[in-house]
């Protein structure tokens, strides 16, 4: 039996949709079938269908090999790539960490 999961928030069930329906006119461009592309992913066409579905239920991995059936896989290392929140964080610890401690105000110590 299979791993339950929380179904996924809004925005990202909208990104996972899109994603789904960016892979599906890629295959569509290229003139392949569903079936053709299932098979060189190594997958079922219900797999492919969810994938293209936006569905939550699929694995990095499968959606992976339909971008590389598609041609597409240098597009993964793209994925995260400007983490524009992470390096706002860490610029504001490293400037917290360089400030000059107070000095100790009388009694204490």
């Amino acid at each position: 039996m299979g791993r339950k999961t929380a179904a996924p928030l809004p925005p990202v069930s909208r990104a996972l949709a899109e994603l789904g329906a960016n892979l599906r006119l890629a295959r569509q461009r290229r003139r392949f079938t569903a079936e053709l592309v299932a098979d060189r992913a190594g997958m079922s066409r219900p797999t492919l269908r969810a994938i293209e579905r936006g569905d939550a239920g699929v694995t990095i991995g499968a959606v992976a090999a339909v971008m590389h059936t598609l041609g597409m896989e240098r597009e993964l290392a793209t994925l995260a790539r400007d983490d524009e929140l992470g390096r706002k964080l860490q610029d504001a610890n490293l400037e917290a960490a360089g400030r000059v401690p107070a000095s100790p105000r009388k009694g204490d110590g």
